[in-house]
C-alpha cells in the first residue's frame, strides 16, 4: 500500500462528529480512507486493507508491538460508536441524531498481521461521492502523530485552511472529542488534552498553530487557533464548502529551518522503545521534510 502521499477526504459533517478513537484506530481508519478518492463509489460491502507493515512504513517505526497492537485496535474498532449530527454534502443540521459504527466488520489475519474492514452503511455517504462540504489533508501529516487530540484538532484546522483562524467554543469541542464527563475544569482541558494536541501538530505536521483562550467575563468560552503553513512546506488539501477565503495569520511564530540533526535532537525526540537508528531515520526525514523537528 502506498498511501503516505495520498489524501484523506471526509465529509465535514464527520469531522465534525462526535467520537473517540485511540491512536492505533485512527491510523487503521484514515490508512483505509486514503485509499478512496473523494468522488469514488463505495458500498458497505467493500473490503479495506492495511498491514502491520504499512503502519511501521508510515510512521517510520519497525517495533514488533504494533502486530499485537493492530490486533487489539481491530477488536475495539468493531465496538466505537460515531454521533452525527449534520448531513453530508449539505451540512444540514440533522433533525435527529445519528448513532452509527465505523465499521461493520473487521478481521484481523494473525498470520499476515493485516485487519480487513467494511465501513458500516450509515458511514458510507459521510466518504462517498463528496463534492462540496469536504475536508481533505495529506495522510502524511498525520500519521506519525502519537496523540489522537491532535490527529483530530489537526482536521478540525483543516477546515479552516483558507482562514488560518477557527474558534471553537468549550462545549463543541468536548461535545466532538466526546470528553463531556472529564477534565470538568476548562483549565485541565487545555493543560492535559489541547496544548499537548497543539505541541504535536506544530512537531508533525506542516502547520504552525497556538491557541489561546476566549472569554466572557471571567468564564472561557471558546479556544481560538491561530495557524499557517510552515514556511517552505506545502500542504495539499482542504476544506471545500465550510472556511471559505483568504486569510494571513499575522502572530504565528516562523520555526527555524535547515537545521543539522545532532546526537542530543535524537536522545530529546525518540519515541519510548524506538531503536536509535529507528529514531534517526524517522527524525532524518522530518527533518528532509520540513527543516526542522519543531
Amino acid at each position: 500500500m502506498t498511501t503516505e502521499l495520498a489524501n484523506v477526504v471526509k465529509a465535514n459533517a464527520l469531522v465534525e462528529s462526535s467520537y473517540r478513537l485511540g491512536v492505533m484506530e485512527q491510523r487503521i481508519i484514515l490508512s483505509c480512507l486514503a485509499q478512496l478518492r473523494k468522488d469514488d463509489v463505495i458500498t458497505d460491502e467493500t473490503f479495506y486493507t492495511v498491514s502491520a507493515r504499512d503502519i511501521g512504513q508510515l510512521t517510520e517505526t519497525d517495533s514488533k508491538s504494533l502486530y499485537s497492537e493492530l490486533a487489539a485496535a481491530t477488536q475495539r474498532l468493531r465496538r466505537k460508536d460515531v454521533i452525527m449530527h449534520l448531513a453530508p454534502n449539505t451540512g444540514e443540521k440533522l433533525r435527529t441524531r445519528l448513532e452509527t459504527s465505523w465499521v461493520q466488520s473487521c478481521i484481523y489475519v494473525e498470520s499476515e498481521g493485516v485487519v480487513k474492514l467494511r465501513f458500516a452503511r450509515d458511514m458510507v455517504p459521510y466518504l462517498s461521492e463528496l463534492q462540496r462540504q469536504f475536508t481533505s489533508y495529506p495522510l502524511a501529516e498525520v500519521i506519525r502523530m502519537t496523540s489522537a487530540h491532535a490527529i483530530r484538532l489537526f482536521e478540525l484546522l483543516m477546515q479552516y485552511s483558507s482562514i488560518g483562524k477557527r474558534d471553537i467554543s468549550v462545549d463543541d469541542f468536548r461535545t466532538w472529542f466526546q470528553l463531556e464527563d472529564s477534565y470538568p475544569l476548562t483549565s485541565d482541558l487545555r493543560r492535559k488534552i489541547i496544548e499537548p494536541a497543539v505541541a504535536q501538530i506544530n512537531e508533525y505536521s506542516s502547520l504552525v498553530c497556538k491557541m489561546e483562550p476566549v472569554k466572557s467575563g471571567r468564564k472561557v468560552t471558546h479556544f481560538r487557533f491561530s495557524f499557517a503553513t510552515r514556511k517552505g512546506a506545502s500542504l495539499k488539501g482542504g476544506s471545500k464548502g465550510k472556511g471559505k477565503g483568504k486569510g494571513q495569520v499575522d502572530e504565528v511564530p516562523e520555526l527555524p529551518l535547515n537545521r543539522k540533526l545532532t546526537e542530543a535532537d535524537i536522545q530529546r525526540y525518540a519515541l519510548p522503545g524506538e531503536t536509535w537508528e529507528a529514531a534517526k531515520r524517522r527524525l532524518q526525514s522530518k527533518m528532509d521534510r520540513q527543516g526542522s523537528l519543531l
